[in-house]
């Protein structure tokens, strides 16, 4: 087994897969002992890599398994959500990696390569999770619904698959909150939206056709009516992205400067700035791409 790296994006199952090789690996007695698991929330910084995550690597890993199988000669140390250790405590670990590895494996896992230092990637064989395919998804939300007794229809799984992006994590916890909504009925499509906080698509269709009116009175009063509804505009973003970029209703020039603004209003809420503000900014600018050209 080589130093190992797990990166992809949320809820595709990264730590689940190292944690079941792991129990595979050493058997349930044995786990305790030789697995050393640190995640984002324990003191992460170089004084903890130099001394607890050292001196767990520097133990030699004896013991054999109750059940007889084989027992590998090493230990596991997990590194999870290793994109949020400072550089400084990354470095610490370059040596460490190499002096022990004869009795030590390390797994790191990250939702982003591209912040973990080079010389640790470069000592690890790196594996990528993309997002879970629909199929996969839905599989599983079906094995969860019948084991739990949840019922739901087929149209309500496909729309979670849908929402949850690849994130099986996401997808089930929207089930349980939906299940514990309906206590006992049928879960629809209508619950899994309202949990989920996406926006209906009656409502992003009502938006495009108050920007192509022209009346910006239309206008401030559906904005406010969006957000006096709960509707977050980030959510608003992402959707309205979709449907502008597969929308033939649209030219390739008002596709670019709409896309063009929808990144400004993103980084705009990310960096903390009002939504009203934000919501009508991005519609005066749809309506302003419509409408100029008739």
């Amino acid at each position: 087994l080589p130093n190992l790296l797990f990166y992809g994006p949320p809820g595709t199952g990264k730590t689940s897969t190292i944690l079941a090789a792991a129990r595979e690996l050493f058997g349930p007695e044995l786990f305790r002992q030789r697995v050393l698991e640190l995640n984002a929330s324990d003191e992460r910084g170089i004084q903890v890599i130099r001394e607890k995550v050292k001196a767990f690597a520097q133990l030699t890993a004896s013991g054999s398994r109750s059940d007889g199988k084989v027992c590998p000669p090493f230990k596991i140390v997990i590194l999870d959500e290793a994109d949020s250790m400072t550089s400084a405590a990354q470095a610490a670990l370059r040596r460490t990696m190499e002096k022990e590895s004869k009795t030590t494996r390390f797994c790191l896992i990250c939702n982003y390569i591209s912040r973990i230092i080079e010389p640790l990637t470069s000592r690890c064989s790196k594996f990528r999770f993309k997002p879970l395919s629909d199929s996969i998804q839905q599989q599983r939300l079906l094995d969860v619904s019948e084991k739990e007794h949840v019922k739901i229809s087929s149209e309500a799984v496909s729309y979670l698959v849908k929402v949850s992006e690849g994130d099986l994590r996401k997808a089930i916890t929207f089930l349980q909150s939906a299940t514990r909504l309906m206590g006992g009925k049928e879960i629809t499509e209508k619950i899994v939206t309202e949990i989920a906080g996406v926006i209906p698509k009656e409502t992003i269709d009502e938006l495009q056709a108050v920007c192509r009116s022209g009346s910006f009175e239309k206008l401030e009063a559906l904005a406010k009516n969006l957000i006096n509804e709960g509707y977050a505009v980030a959510q608003l973003v992402n959707q309205l992205h979709d449907v502008v970029v597969e929308s033939e209703d649209y030219s390739d020039k008002q596709k670019s400067v709409i896309v063009e603004k929808l990144a400004e209003v993103d980084k705009c809420l990310a960096d903390g700035a009002d939504e009203y503000l934000q919501l009508m900014s991005l519609c005066a600018l749809v309506m302003q791409q419509l409408t100029q050209n008739i």
